[in-house]
């Protein structure tokens, strides 16, 4: 079993130009990344476009993208693998509102043709916004919720990820919810 230790210490590696060093540790934790995403696609309301196998792929493809990639630990490579999977999902919300828009097409008047929403990308999106403004503000509470619900990270995970107690998480996590509960009411229509 790879440790914590070991995971830094590839991630080490990697920032020292070992090219294949990030590549074990998303070996290490594929399985692990891939049931996080699966976890939070599984939420998703009508047909899946997007599966967790890909959704991982494109985490690695934007975290291996990166210039200058300094992953300290297993908890930044964490927030970072949170941070690109709700960028990804935000991005494939817009492309998603973009069609649903006609995608830059030229717009024809049908008056019996009705299109129905994507409330899930607007929800994605409105989400992103709210928590950015949560990150402005408190940027613990914006990693907790980015652990939890993007990263599906458990309660003990994140407590162990931040090193803070799992009491400090489940407040933490209740406030979070709260601020960003209030921020996208204030937001919605």
């Amino acid at each position: 079993m790879t440790t914590g230790k070991d995971i830094t210490l590839m991630l080490s590696a990697s920032v020292e130009g070992d090219a294949i060093a990030l590549d074990q540790v998303f070996a290490t934790l594929y399985d692990e990344l891939r049931q996080r995403a699966r976890l939070e696609l599984g939420t998703a309301n009508g047909p899946a476009t997007l599966s967790a196998t890909v959704l991982v792929h494109e985490v690695y493809l934007k975290l291996i993208g990166s210039a200058n990639l300094n992953l300290r630990d297993r908890r930044h490579f964490l927030a970072l693998a949170a941070r690109a999977m709700r960028q990804v999902l935000t991005d494939q919300a817009r492309t998603r509102l973009a069609r649903k828009r006609g995608g830059g097409v030229a717009h024809e008047n049908i008056d019996d043709l009705e299109v129905a929403a994507d409330d899930r990308a607007a929800a994605v999106l409105e989400l992103d916004a709210a928590l950015d403004k949560l990150a402005a503000l408190a940027p613990r509470l914006a990693e907790v919720i980015a652990l939890r619900f993007f990263a599906g990270q458990s309660t003990t995970e994140v407590a162990e990820i931040l090193d803070i107690s799992e009491s400090t998480v489940r407040r933490e996590w209740r406030k979070a919810r709260g601020i960003l509960h209030g921020a996208l009411l204030e937001d919605g229509p």
